[in-house]
């Protein structure tokens, strides 16, 4: 039996197909309809001795499973220690999000944009599982993903390894663009949709950033915003 862990359920061609490369799947679902288009995908995975079997109905629990779905070995986690370095460090910090959605899409941006780290909470959060994976469509294959029991205590271990906690807040005074401290090692704290960080959060982030924005818009989505923030961390470093 598979243990629990993060990952360990996938649906997706590009979660499983990422998974499948990273050597995780074990057993493989995939629809008859969709057999002859994912050919190349399940003949890779026969040829590691993954079990694939041909259904008529997949029991999925995303709401759209490409029909294809697997079982995984967990994805390793990292501890907070292992995500200072390589320096200088950029992280992205989600606090409690709850829309597993968002999380996979601030996963696969925050690749994109070249972020070292990736820390999530294991309470009260968005779990890491088959919606986040396939959102994600396959960066937490290649993400350096930490899962802490609390974020204000993952705050503050960050700063004491020397890395700025940098915290998105729309009613903020000081503009994300242009932020020089994004040169330094820096760990961008993202708050819950809706709620926005949480008071410990927010209270122990070294500066609370705004993202300049015409004034009839009210706010952005937790994750265009976390990928606007990343994509500035980038941009500053380059």
């Amino acid at each position: 039996m598979v243990p629990a862990g993060i990952g360990t359920e996938l649906e997706g061609v590009h979660a499983v197909e990422a998974a499948l490369d990273a050597g995780r799947v074990v057993a493989i679902e995939v629809l008859t309809s969709r057999v002859r288009r994912l050919a190349g995908l399940l003949d890779r995975a026969r040829a590691r001795g993954v079990d694939v079997a041909i259904v008529n109905q997949i029991e999925s629990v995303t709401d759209a499973p490409q029909g294809i779905k697997a079982v995984a070995k967990p994805l390793r986690t990292y501890d907070l220690d292992e995500l200072v370095e390589p320096a200088p460090a950029a992280l992205v910090v989600l606090d409690h999000l709850q829309d597993p959605h968002n999380v996979g899409a601030i996963g696969r941006s925050a690749l994109a944009a070249g972020m070292t780290g990736f820390v999530v909470s294991d309470r009260r959060a968005a779990p890491l599982q088959a919606t986040a994976f396939k959102a994600a469509a396959g960066a937490f294959e290649r993400l350096r993903v930490c899962v802490h029991s609390s974020i204000a205590d993952a705050v503050v271990r960050l700063q004491q390894a020397g890395i700025w906690v940098v915290g998105l807040g729309a009613d903020a005074e000081t503009p994300l663009f242009g932020l020089s401290l994004l040169t330094e090692p820096v760990a961008l704290a993202v708050g819950a949709e809706g709620a926005g960080l949480s008071r410990l959060v927010r209270d122990r982030s070294d500066v609370i950033v705004r993202i300049p924005m015409d004034p009839s818009v009210e706010s952005l989505n937790a994750s265009v915003a976390a990928t606007l923030a990343m994509f500035e961390v980038g941009r500053v470093r380059s």
